[in-house]
């Protein structure tokens, strides 16, 4: 007879008629998991609600932790023992108000064989609209399929409706009618112009630092070596620690070389003495250092662009990577030399820094950079959040929101535009410095970088930055995180739900042009270049191609 220790044998719940199961990922920050709670129980109550209303039951999979005060998925682990205890078939609803890790939940979804809906309630104060599309990025990345829907209140017909036809059928489709592949291009200087960006590429290559991959659990931001280097990147794999060490290695004179430079440019800074609560001198020395050493070892690497993950590792050491990250993705920024002071790092352009380590940011920030400096140009580009937004005297005003990494030049009057703020303690336990500020009107190229099916594809399309009333820019920012830039984005052709329902990450990428028609040329050379390395490119909205 064996003496094997045999596992006992799972056993399968059988899922109760008309009921569909609800899982909710958090945060790995207990103190946003706390906060948000509130947030949290009133969208699982508009899911109710639109439930009973069909005769079905929300059943939670997990319960309210009394220990903790919340009801959200803080780890993976806790989310494969929750989706062992879901009936594999059941419809399943992953409901989300905050910001959340997608890998607490993505194992146990991989293998879910149910219906599965995301939910996010259409709200500002916290970031659950950013951790739903982050989400659905990571589900269309695995290839699984899903449906999404979100509301302001659960009142709205559109909610209550898109819920019903999914508990009937399984699925909600939405309107993509504003989105088209990217048609043969005629000839012209801009198309020529990107061929020819995208043969250099793919010829001379490009290395982007990774310093830590993986930020904050956006498995969708992650792209695999064999799908980067057929388009000519390449990644060098750098640790977070190396760049405190080299941090730690910077005087103290040239950090505040750094500040002196900032403050004449312009920029202000909100400080005080409470390191827990307020922006310090200190926690600004050790951004300034940041920005040096990430530049050093930029350079002996020889990168063309960078990432700083940050968050979690480096928010227990050091005060957050924003301040630097907006300096380096700007032209005119503080000077910095090789250790030995013998040469300018990058002397006179920016070192593209794609936020969180965002490696379809990365590819979008690398492609933006040289189509906007062949082009005569700025190019400074960042990646926003797609945050919240409103109606605006009857057009809908998106709010792009990023924690700091705004260049200053899209600021109207650059580091004179710009404020740094301390960023908040639920997020930033250790402070530092934001590049706080209003973004300027002008026009716009966005786009998203994005995997399906273990291919590359990317939608562009053209978008304006409005000016709104001075109160209403402070009412949104209340509404969201008055310490982070902002920027008002009306997009061309493409409403709300559309691009809701069409956007494949928590990102979007962004650059300024001359105006709308520089912004068209620049839009055909960046599609150009894109469909030369071998993307999927779709159009989105009115786009003059």
């Amino acid at each position: 007879m064996s003496t094997y220790l045999m596992p006992t044998p799972a056993t399968v719940p059988t899922a109760p008629e008309r009921t569909a199961y609800l899982v909710a990922s958090g945060d790995l920050r207990e103190s946003a998991n706390v906060a948000g709670w509130p947030t949290q129980v009133q969208l699982e109550q508009y899911l109710a609600d639109a439930l009973t209303e069909q005769g079905w039951t929300v059943q939670r999979a997990h319960p309210v932790d009394p220990g903790t005060g919340h009801g959200f998925i803080s780890s993976q682990r806790m989310g494969l023992e929750v989706f062992a205890g879901i009936p594999r078939t059941a419809p399943l609803i992953v409901a989300e108000a905050i910001w959340q890790y997608s890998h607490h939940v993505l194992a146990g979804l991989r293998t879910h064989e149910g219906p599965i809906l995301t939910v996010a309630n259409f709200a500002g104060q916290w970031p659950g609209l950013v951790g739903l599309l982050g989400l659905n990025a990571g589900l269309t990345k695995m290839g699984k399929d899903y449906s999404t829907i979100w509301t302001v209140d659960g009142t709205d017909a559109w909610f209550r409706d898109g819920v019903a036809i999914w508990l009937r059928t399984g699925t909600i489709e939405h309107d993509a009618s504003h989105v088209r592949d990217l048609p043969e291009l005629p000839a012209s200087a801009e198309r020529d112009l990107g061929v020819a960006l995208a043969e250099q590429l793919l010829h001379e290559k490009a290395i982007i630092g990774v310093f830590d991959e993986g930020c904050m659990g956006m498995y969708n931001g992650i792209i695999d070596d064999e799908i980067l280097n057929p388009i000519g990147i390449y990644k060098e794999r750098l640790s977070q620690s190396a760049l405190w060490a080299e941090m730690n290695r910077v005087p103290e004179e040239e950090a505040a070389a750094v500040g002196s430079w900032l403050t004449e440019a312009g920029m202000t800074f909100r400080t005080g003495t409470d390191p827990d609560t307020e922006l310090t001198e200190e926690q600004l020395t050790w951004q300034y250092k940041m920005y040096v050493a990430a530049l050093r070892i930029s350079d002996d690497f020889g990168l063309d662009a960078v990432g700083i993950q940050y968050q979690q590792g480096l928010k227990d050491l050091s005060p957050a990577s924003d301040l630097a990250e907006g300096i380096l993705n700007n032209v005119a920024r503080p000077p910095v030399t090789s250790r030995d002071g013998s040469r300018v790092l990058y002397e006179g352009a920016p070192l593209p820094h794609f936020n969180e380590v965002d490696e379809g940011a990365a590819i979008d920030a690398l492609v933006t950079n040289r189509v906007w400096t062949a082009m005569g140009l700025d190019p400074a580009t960042t990646l926003h959040d797609v945050r919240w937004g409103q109606e605006w005297e009857d057009q809908f005003v998106w709010v792009y929101e990023i924690s700091g990494s705004v260049p200053p030049s899209h600021f109207a009057d650059g580091y004179a535009g710009a404020e740094g703020w301390r960023q908040g303690n639920v997020f930033f336990p250790a402070g530092g410095a934001t590049i706080n500020g209003v973004s300027k009107p002008g026009e716009l190229v966005w786009s998203r970088v994005y995997l399906v099916a273990g291919e590359l594809h990317v939608d562009i399309g053209r978008a304006s930055v409005v000016e709104l009333p001075e109160e209403e820019t402070q009412r949104r920012k209340d509404a969201t995180n008055p310490e982070w830039p902002i920027a008002h984005v009306v997009h061309h052709g493409v409403d709300r739900d559309q691009f809701m329902a069409r956007h494949k990450a928590n990102h979007v990428q962004i650059a300024y042009a001359d105006g709308a028609e520089s912004a068209d040329r620049a839009l055909v050379a960046k599609a150009a270049l894109f469909e030369r390395l071998g993307l999927a490119v779709h159009l989105c909205g009115e786009v003059a191609v």
